[in-house]
């Protein structure tokens, strides 16, 4: 068969096995289509289907139809960051700025320490630690990863909860959206190379006098030509970004972060994300599938995982019940909060896979890492649920 007919037959497994597994075992409430699509690529990966069919795996995902489909994922988690960075509400953050800060503080800092504190146990056992990483990088990537909140995920599932337009709601957004910026910091503060450090001063100086011009240009045009003009600005910002060697995913969260959300159409944002989500992204999480690997006993990964999983989730509710605390929340709003902030899915996958690009974590880590995301934000709405049945009250407090 032609690669063509080979990398169809690809795209037809992609989009009808997580779609039937959602819609046939109605999954919907305790793991959405957008975990169910992570899930399959795992299962239709080396380490589960490829491995006990491996004349399958050989025949559909060749290396030229793997180059096509990595070509679709890089292209389309590039536009998610951007709109992730476009969605941050700096203003409304400095607004609120010690609430904000204090509670971001927390939820960030908990899970991020005890994170590192099993990033170190990890690290003392061989198989974890990437072939390029330095002890510290390793440490301070775990423990970002349990401390990232998957801000696209949690906007997609407060409008399930329907909880996005609500005073609580945008409280949420609020803590996120300065969590998701530091999460980036971590990450460029984890990349700088400094045998290319004069590349990477020289592109955050070049970025910051392109971004006034760019903010100016943008402002001046008709909301129809910002979209071509924003993407034309990714793709810009990430071809930057990679040759100062800080990686196109920092690029891509750049380019939307000094963009400001008002200049697009909400609607049309919304629809934009929901479109991405269905139409290319379950591309990206299949690719993601293709990475993991069970080089180790499945056991000693599921061990590690669970590892992981405690920590980030009871970081996060450490973190959110201290903050409570200091600023004297009404019962029940610390946990609601933190189920809410532990989500991972999108974001700490896409802050992982760089971590692997860069071999600062194994395929083991990566997979391990990968379980607890899917974990995380399986529980998610399980446990946010009926708190907010008793609580309604709190929901339209004052933002």
């Amino acid at each position: 068969m032609s690669t063509t007919e080979v990398f169809l037959i690809a795209m037809v497994i992609i989009f009808s096995v997580p779609y039937l597994i959602w819609r046939l075992g109605k999954t919907d409430y305790y793991a959405p289509l957008v975990v169910v699509q992570i899930l399959a690529g795992i299962m239709l990966g080396p380490g589960v289907l490829g491995a006990a069919y491996p004349e399958y795996y050989e025949f559909v995902f060749t290396p030229a139809v793997v180059q096509s489909l990595n070509g679709i994922a890089w292209w389309a988690v590039m536009i998610f960051v951007w709109i992730a960075g476009i969605e941050l509400d700096l203003g409304a953050v400095w607004k609120h700025r010690r609430e904000t800060t204090i509670t971001a503080g927390l939820a960030l800092g908990v899970p991020l320490l005890l994170g590192c504190a099993a990033a170190l146990t990890m690290a003392s056992h061989a198989g974890w630690m990437g072939a390029a990483a330095q002890p510290w990088q390793f440490v301070l990537g775990i423990g970002m990863a349990c401390a990232v909140t998957a801000l696209p995920v949690l906007i997609l599932l407060m409008e399930k909860l329907e909880l996005l337009r609500q005073p609580m709601g945008q409280r949420i957004l609020r803590y996120a959206s300065l969590d998701d910026v530091a999460i980036w910091a971590v990450l460029a503060l984890i990349l700088m190379d400094w045998t290319r450090v004069g590349r990477q001063v020289a592109f955050l100086f070049a970025f910051a006098i392109a971004a006034f011009l760019f903010r100016k240009l943008l402002a001046r045009i008709p909301e129809s030509d910002r979209w071509y003009v924003g993407l034309v600005w990714l793709a810009l910002c990430g071809l930057g970004a990679d040759w100062c060697g800080l990686h196109y995913m920092v690029g891509a969260f750049l380019s939307g972060a000094v963009i400001d959300s008002h200049w697009f159409n909400q609607r049309h944002m919304d629809q934009l994300r929901h479109h991405l989500l269905i139409f290319v992204m379950p591309v990206y999480f299949l690719s993601m599938g293709l990475r993991t690997a069970w080089s180790m006993a499945g056991s000693t990964v599921f061990l590690a995982a669970g590892l992981l999983l405690v920590v980030s989730v009871a970081g996060k509710l450490i973190g959110t019940h201290l903050a409570g605390r200091i600023l004297k929340w009404q019962p029940g709003e610390a946990s609601l909060i933190g189920w809410l902030l532990q989500t991972k899915a999108l974001v700490m996958i896409v802050f992982v896979n760089v971590l692997l690009d860069k071999q600062l974590i194994t395929s083991a880590t990566f997979t391990a890492l990968l379980l607890m995301a899917v974990g995380s934000t399986m529980l998610t709405v399980p446990f946010v649920a009926p708190t907010l049945q008793r609580m309604r009250n709190v929901l339209f407090r004052s933002a």
